[in-house]
């Protein structure tokens, strides 16, 4: 680990049994987001901060699947904006069907009739919520 210390803190990393080392979920979520920087690799970021290269896959499985929580960056790939178009349709919706929008453990329940700028307006919300 010569490279890595002036990245790491001994707080940062724990000690484990046999020379194993324990990564704080935080620590783990730091070197992820570094993995997705534009021209980062797996490897290179591994090597960094003397880890196996499949370990960091592992946590990177863990993002992806939710279970690790990425720190917010500006380089972070985001999704794209909702864009919702008023397109009139006379018989659209049925009559008495409904539409979820759901956001984490949030969901909403909108009859299918909700004009699209309201749409709009949930999404905008749910997302800005914390």
């Amino acid at each position: 680990m010569v490279g890595t210390a002036e990245l790491l803190t001994e707080a940062e990393v724990i000690p484990g049994v046999k020379g194993y080392r324990r990564w704080p979920d935080g620590l783990k979520a730091r070197i992820v987001a570094e993995t997705l920087e534009r021209g980062a690799t797996v490897r290179g970021v591994a090597a960094r901060y003397d880890l196996r290269p499949n370990q960091l896959s592992d946590w990177r499985r863990m993002a992806r699947e939710g279970r690790l929580v990425l720190p917010a960056s500006d380089s972070v790939p985001s999704f794209a904006a909702v864009v919702v178009r008023e397109e009139e349709r006379p018989d659209w919706p049925p009559a008495g069907s409904r539409m979820e929008v759901v956001q984490g453990q949030v969901t909403v329940r909108l009859d299918a009739a909700t004009p699209a700028c309201r749409l709009a307006e949930i999404v905008s919300a749910l997302n800005a919520a914390p």
